[in-house]
């Protein structure tokens, strides 16, 4: 996927949806809190991610990652012990006028660092008592068991803020269809899964970096249900991401992001009518 491509139609989307539509009133009012949940696929750029600890300091080029979308069985997609275990979105959202909201929402989703790709590397590694010693410059390696398991698994966990606009496409009766669209930015609280050098992993929530990202969405109303499907591009920033059980072991990487995502919400007016 050529994602320089992909976020230049999907901004050129944004322009033109938000200089063409009228802004015709739509199914919701002044006061409406709307609370959305649903599920996400992600698509990521390649990106280079920089290890640092005590013995070892070494930057992968151009890792290829991945989401993991959770197969769809209602015993764990509906259960509300398992619920967060896909990809997942939630959003609370407030108009403070027709036709504009303020929303909270935090993003659920799955980075995964494709194990047994071949990628350079360039840095140091001492110490390890493991094969992977050595100086190193631009060289081949393998992203295998023993070296390097990398993945934010247990969520990338964007936690994200946006303000978004709505516009009326078609009304008939109690139905409405409408278009939004929006900007947002936030931040990141990862819990990552990485083993490095067989050393055990973190595994606990950090504050890893920030996000920002673009928005379009088609949202089908009936009275205060809705369905509602959207496609949201960006970029998240992750200087201090936590990997090893030792305190000093780092890394920090930084790619772009498209995501789709499937929504259900009901609103309710906060406002006496």
């Amino acid at each position: 996927m050529n994602f320089e491509k992909l976020l230049l139609a999907f901004m050129c989307l944004l322009f033109i949806t938000n200089t063409q539509a009228q802004q015709k009133i739509t199914g919701n009012k002044k006061g409406d809190l709307t609370v959305l949940w649903g599920w996400n696929r992600g698509w990521y750029s390649n990106s280079d991610i920089h290890f640092k600890g005590d013995n070892y300091d070494f930057t992968l080029s151009d890792v290829v990652a991945k989401d993991r979308q959770t197969k769809f069985d209602p015993a764990i997609y509906f259960h509300p012990h398992w619920i967060t275990i896909p990809q997942t979105n939630f959003r609370i959202e407030y108009f403070h006028k027709e036709n504009y909201s303020m929303s909270l929402g935090v993003d659920h989703m799955k980075y995964v660092v494709q194990q047994n790709q071949n990628v350079a590397i360039t840095g140091s590694i001492e110490d390890s008592d493991t094969p992977y010693d050595g100086d190193y410059n631009n060289e081949t390696i393998n992203i295998e068991d023993g070296f390097l398991r990398f993945e934010h698994s247990d969520g990338l966990n964007y936690i994200n803020f946006e303000y978004r606009r709505f516009d009326n496409l078609v009304k008939y009766k109690n139905w409405n269809l409408n278009i939004a669209e929006g900007l947002g930015t936030g931040f990141l609280l990862p819990r990552t899964n990485a083993t490095l050098f067989n050393n055990k992993r973190h595994d606990e929530f950090h504050l890893a970096g920030y996000g920002f990202n673009a928005v379009v969405a088609l949202n089908l109303s009936y009275k205060r249900f809705f369905i509602q499907s959207e496609l949201k591009g960006g970029f998240f920033n992750m200087p201090d991401i936590r990997t090893t059980e030792h305190k000093s072991d780092r890394a920090s990487q930084h790619f772009s992001f498209t995501q789709l995502n499937f929504l259900v919400g009901y609103s309710f007016n906060l406002n006496k009518d």
